[in-house]
């Protein structure tokens, strides 16, 4: 059994006002060209089909696109939602489109949905569980003890009625906990959202999405395939691919990956004016087109910089200064890499900042509960 594992398309995505849409639609095309090459059993897309629950029309019209050109493929396609999708929104109609082969998980209601495929080894049972939240499956368990994101994972797999003579595959979308974040995923309040890989013990293949990063969690039975696309900076050094999964006899799994080359690439330039004005090409490749995060090393400003710099690099996405008045305006401001901070650690360096002293165990596990509980009831 082949399957092709994708997620985290992020459709409708802008990076620093930028819209990535023509990318998603050249790598769409491409990830379609990697399919007709690999011929799988089934397509997966493990949830973030949208950059937002309420996406834009070009979005929808795209992924519509997409998803018609893989049932006349007449490919099996399993889709869950994941935090960034309306899981209502994505799930509309799912029980007529059934019949065309592609398959999309309803909302979460104490049940998982399982499609059956067959090939010369058996049957494999591949299960959809959307995003998920404690909150989520407590409603439907209220008898089970539930207060993290573990608990919720282990409780929803546990009312799975799995046939384990079967190879089972499934597809979600949580932060399993020794994942490698990027800047461009939604942080929660203190890591509260970690689930431990434990839970996914009795299952042949865990398709995951979330981490834009391609990485596999202690085996390669347990993946994040990763975005399709760079959706930040911090993911410039991502080799982005499709992965590709191979079931045979229970307990044979073997995964590869092809490699997705983007129409923009995202890179990071550092130097001086004029150092940085002489990088147009690099590795002799042309840099002119790609999205470009600049940092000026100069001790002095550079009148009109991203204008100038715009001539050379025509998507110039940032432009940052490391220099002597940079670094100690970030010392004193105390907010260094407040991009890869959570909420609680920039609160906690705020009250720091105010107070002269750090929050105590106490405050800190009262403003954690805090968090948690708003985090919940506004998601």
């Amino acid at each position: 059994m082949k399957l092709i594992h994708l997620s985290d398309l992020h459709l409708g995505k802008r990076v620093d006002r930028f819209s990535m849409i023509e990318d998603q639609k050249y790598i769409l095309n491409r990830i379609l060209n990697i399919i007709d090459d690999e011929a799988p059993d089934a397509v997966i897309i493990a949830g973030d089909v949208y950059d937002k629950s309420v996406p834009s029309a070009e979005a929808v019209e795209l992924f519509d696109d997409f998803l018609y050109r893989l049932a006349k493929r007449k490919s099996q396609v399993f889709i869950i939602s994941g935090n960034h999708d309306s899981p209502e929104r994505l799930a509309f109609g799912n029980r007529l489109i059934d019949a065309s082969g592609i398959h999309l998980s309803p909302v979460y209601d104490g049940t998982v949905k399982c499609a059956s495929l067959a090939d010369g080894y058996g049957t494999v049972d591949i299960w959809m569980l959307p995003f998920i939240k404690p909150v989520h499956v407590r409603h439907y368990y209220p008898e089970e003890e539930i207060s993290t994101y573990t608990d919720a994972l282990r409780t929803a797999i546990a009312h799975m009625p799995l046939e384990r003579t079967h190879r089972n595959v499934l597809i979600t979308h949580q932060f399993v906990t020794g994942a490698e974040r990027s800047e461009s995923e939604e942080l929660s309040v203190g890591g509260s959202d970690n689930v431990d890989a434990s839970v996914f013990a009795d299952f042949d293949y865990v398709a995951l999405g979330h981490i834009h990063g391609p990485q596999n969690i202690g085996t390669e039975r347990i993946r994040y395939c990763g975005s399709p696309l760079k959706y930040s900076f911090s993911e410039a050094k991502h080799i982005k691919s499709v992965t590709v999964a191979e079931l045979k006899e229970p307990g044979s799994l073997s995964v590869r990956t092809v490699p997705l080359v983007p129409m923009r690439d995202m890179v990071e330039l550092r130097g001086s004016y004029e150092d940085v004005t002489a990088k147009v090409f690099y590795d002799g490749t042309s840099l002119q087109e790609d999205y470009v995060h600049i940092t000026l090393t100069d001790e002095e400003d550079i009148p009109d910089a991203v204008t100038r710099l715009r001539v050379i690099y025509h998507n110039l996405m940032k432009l940052s200064y490391d220099n002597r008045r940079t670094r100690n305006q970030v010392f004193a401001e105390g907010t260094a890499d407040v991009d890869n901070k959570t909420p609680l650690e920039l609160f906690a360096a705020l009250y720091e900042l105010q107070n002269g002293s750090e929050m105590s165990e106490e405050q800190v596990q009262y403003l954690k509960t805090t968090m948690e509980a708003i985090w919940e009831e506004t998601e």
